[in-house]
């Protein structure tokens, strides 16, 4: 039952993780809906009357046959604090941590020695206490003899729990997976780019692997240092694309505060970074490819898989540079 538990408890906390991580684009998508029913700013002022004017159309019945009631008012919407979504959602992963469980089972362990430590003390006074007829009408072993089987009994779980907290302070913390990086809101210009980012990193991850661990008996397509030099190349640029669509969201910040004066001119920038971005991105693809053609030539010999991915790798830390200068 202890194992079903577990298994269950562990179910409901991933569906749990998986719909606070959508939060954000529900709130938004229903604000999105919110927003159709509601004018703009000046149709809600010109459609407003005044407090005198809804007392007189209380007041008497209107040429339409509305009776005494009063016009629709439209509500402004509620913003969305998407921040305690982000909270909720941050809290549960660190609670979630390897490191963070371990903890915790290391302070229940020390508390229940902590407790049976003095269980234990309590108990050996009982049994002094019941050998010089103090606790118990008998004297003796015989007036002792309860309190000696408790002093036993938390003793010996006392030490049991010692032992499992010790190897519970041997134990090393595991190390927690990476969390994938936050992908831009719904909307953004810079939400594409890093989905397509995303992919190609899994796909880079996957096919370097291959390259760096052949099969046994097989030599290698391409030599450890150039697979080397594509992943920190990857990295560097995934890092410089990652900046420069942190930008973009910045100018889309503050596009939405912006008089409209001042929106073309942001539009144009964004629409600038926007290039750039898939710029880098087909770099990154080019580089994917590259690993995906190495390994597919990993049987037809060294030469031609090497020159293509280093030529690739060349070419997008070019490319990683540039986008490093822009950010």
């Amino acid at each position: 039952m202890t194992t079903s538990g577990k298994r269950d408890f562990g179910e409901f906390s991933a569906k749990l993780e998986k719909h606070l991580q959508r939060l954000p684009d529900y709130a938004q998508r229903a604000q999105e809906k919110l927003q159709k029913y509601v004018p703009p700013p000046g149709q809600q002022q010109a459609g407003r009357p005044d407090a005198t004017g809804e007392q007189r159309q209380a007041g008497r019945p209107d040429g339409n046959g509305d009776g005494g009631q009063r016009p629709r008012q439209f509500r402004p919407p509620v913003p969305v604090d998407l921040s305690v979504v982000s909270d909720v959602r941050d809290k549960l992963a660190r609670w979630n941590e390897p490191a963070a469980r371990l903890e915790r089972r290391k302070r229940r362990a020390s508390r229940f020695v902590t407790l049976l430590v003095i269980l234990t003390l309590l108990s050996g006074l009982w049994a002094l206490g019941g050998y010089f007829g103090v606790t118990s009408a008998q004297e003796g072993f015989e007036g002792a003899f309860g309190g000696l089987v408790a002093v036993v009994v938390f003793g010996v779980l006392g030490t049991r729990t010692m032992l499992h907290l010790r190897r519970l302070n041997r134990t090393e913390v595991p190390k927690a997976a990476a969390a994938p990086p936050k992908l831009p809101p719904k909307g953004s210009a810079a939400r594409e780019p890093m989905e397509r980012l995303a992919e190609g990193e899994a796909s880079l991850r996957e096919l370097l692997t291959q390259l760096s661990t052949p099969s046994p008996g097989a030599p290698a397509s391409v030599p450890e240092m150039s697979v080397a030099d594509a992943r920190a190349t990857a990295t560097e640029a995934a890092d410089a694309l990652r900046a420069l669509a942190a930008r973009v969201q910045s100018i889309e910040r503050a596009r939405a505060s912006a008089p409209e004066a001042e929106r073309p001119a942001l539009d144009s920038a964004i629409r600038t970074l926007r290039t750039q971005l898939d710029d880098g991105l087909d770099g990154y693809g080019a580089l994917v490819a590259a690993a995906g053609r190495a390994v597919a030539a990993s049987s037809g010999g060294v030469q031609p898989a090497k020159e293509a991915l280093t030529d690739a790798t060349d070419r997008l830390a070019g490319l990683a540079l540039a986008l490093r200068e822009l950010s």
